[in-house]
């Protein structure tokens, strides 16, 4: 019911328009189109859905009570304006044998995506490298891939996506994927995937960065690496404090979501080279939400 009392929407003027009863379907119309433009601008802002907004906030909510509920609003993830810019993964050059092993790598680029994060990796276009990076460059974030040549040919098939930069071997490519990554994780992976996951925990535990590492441990894939490492605690070589630098869980959301809340242990500071040196730096050259060292 309007301030006059007659049916009418606020707005009328009283004077002028003829008292007249206005058809219900219309204002709900006239509603229903307001609610659809607010739910966008809603969308945007990454309002949960449910939310209940004051009418008093947005007058355009007029004649739905003192507040409103926003029927049938998007569902959106539970997202905040992440802290990293770019997110090196590592993954296997092969897809794995299970489909969840594949979802997986897809699940992480989309994830990457709604999060506004840039995708760092092997520079392969096959298995799951290929998979994780179509969805990121798909989802309309760069794409840097860094691979050396000589696997160029073994690696690469067809259109590569997003920018590929050649290197000229294996250490050249870890230490460029390091440098542009403000953290790392890794999917289900070979020797290579091992290698390069384990190198980047080393380095943490020197102290040469301080970036967190995840496992996105799909199926239990890196249950048993995770095993080894807690026998290793047990055995003394591998302090406390160094375990937990590796973060683990099941889902990409939930990964990406326990790597920005990590806060680094180590304040060692090490570094192996000549500070002038800056292109094998692993300081990111551009501005970045992460402190390294």
């Amino acid at each position: 019911m309007s301030a006059w009392g007659d049916g009418r929407p606020r707005g009328t003027d009283a004077n002028t328009d003829p008292p007249k009863k206005w058809a219900p379907s219309l204002v709900a119309q006239e509603l229903n189109v307001k609610l659809t433009l607010l739910k966008r601008q809603f969308t945007m802002l990454d309002i949960p859905p449910g939310s209940r907004v004051p009418r008093r906030l947005y007058p355009e909510l007029e004649g739905v009570g003192e507040s409103c509920a926003l029927p049938g609003l998007e569902k959106k993830r539970d997202l905040r304006r992440s802290r990293f810019r770019r997110i090196c993964v590592y993954c296997g050059s092969a897809k794995g044998k299970k489909p969840s092993y594949q979802d997986a790598a897809v699940e992480l680029g989309k994830e990457l995506v709604d999060r506004g994060i840039d995708l760092v990796y092997g520079g392969g276009s096959i298995g799951l490298m290929g998979l994780v990076s179509h969805a990121v460059h798909a989802g309309g974030r760069h794409v840097i891939g860094i691979i050396p040549k000589s696997l160029m040919p073994r690696e690469v098939t067809g259109e590569p996506v997003g920018e590929v930069r050649a290197v000229s071997g294996m250490h050249e490519r870890k230490a460029e994927m390091a440098r542009f990554a403000d953290a790392f994780i890794a999917l289900p992976g070979g020797y290579g995937t091992l290698e390069e996951l384990l190198e980047v925990i080393t380095w943490a535990q020197l102290g040469i960065h301080k970036k967190p590492v995840g496992l996105l441990n799909v199926d239990g894939f890196y249950n048993p690496l995770l095993s080894f490492i807690d026998l290793a605690v047990n055995e003394g070589f591998i302090t406390e404090e160094a375990r937990r630098i590796i973060i683990s869980a099941p889902t990409a959301k939930e990964l990406v979501m326990k790597l920005e809340d990590y806060v680094p242990e180590y304040s060692i500071g090490l570094v192996w080279e000549d500070q002038n040196q800056k292109q094998n730096n692993l300081v990111p050259e551009l501005d970045s939400g992460i402190t390294s060292s």
